[in-house]
């Protein structure tokens, strides 16, 4: 668990660290916003780069938070500690890319994102369906909470209906991790992002459904 949670607190400061870094190299004018043609639309402070590792530190410090009472609410073990860390590495993660790809757009003055040779879609839903995986695969480990993991009424019916639960849900985001990579490989900008969005929508309503399943078929075990 330690271990964990050291890696979280170096890919929580690494943004920030690097940002740093960079901050008096960058122009004074950095590209701030593109639109979805992929061409810049807004223009801003070369300190708006420390917009994301502010949010990376703010959500890990969040995460952090949530693990710490997650891992009261079990009796025994560090099952649901240790899947919320996990959970945090995995969207830490996507941060770092995303501050790595935001720091070479504003040094290389990027005024359309879809002629550089980075699809920042490819790169964000790439990262993105890898940590599905993981966390797919951590998943069937959660006991029951009303924090993290498959949460419905149905799915928290009793140990049961939650572990069955914990682990469809956990096949399932295997299965859409796995389906976002083979995307990402594909295809680029809007249509990437459109239909990698598009999995984790399908995949929601199946995963909920699945839950009321389970609670019918052993809702009284």
């Amino acid at each position: 668990m330690k271990t964990r949670k050291r890696v979280l607190y170096v890919l929580m400061f690494l943004p920030l660290v690097a940002t740093l870094i960079a901050l008096p190299f960058l122009p004074e004018q950095i590209p701030a916003h593109y639109g979805f043609d992929g061409q810049v639309t807004r223009y801003g402070s070369k300190y708006e780069s420390l917009i994301i590792p502010a949010i990376t530190l703010a959500f890990g410090a969040a995460m952090l938070f949530e693990a710490k009472i997650a891992a009261k609410k079990e009796k025994d073990g560090e099952n649901n500690e240790k899947v919320s860390i996990t959970t945090a590495i995995a969207v830490v993660v996507l941060f770092n890319v995303l501050t790595g790809f935001f720091l070479y757009t504003a040094f290389a003055q990027t005024e359309d994102i879809y002629n550089i040779s980075l699809d920042v879609y490819q790169i964000v839903f790439m990262v993105f369906g890898a940590g599905m995986i993981v966390i797919g695969n951590v998943m069937p480990k959660l006991r029951m909470n009303g924090l993290i993991g498959l949460r419905t009424g149905w799915s928290m019916k009793n140990e049961t209906t939650w572990k069955k639960s914990q682990r469809f849900g956990g096949i399932a985001a295997i299965v859409t991790g796995v389906v976002t990579i083979i995307i990402c490989c594909f295809t680029r900008g809007l249509l990437c992002a459109g239909l990698a969005v598009g999995i984790q929508i399908i995949a929601l309503p199946v995963e909920i459904y699945y839950t009321y399943r389970a609670a019918k078929k052993y809702g009284d075990a």
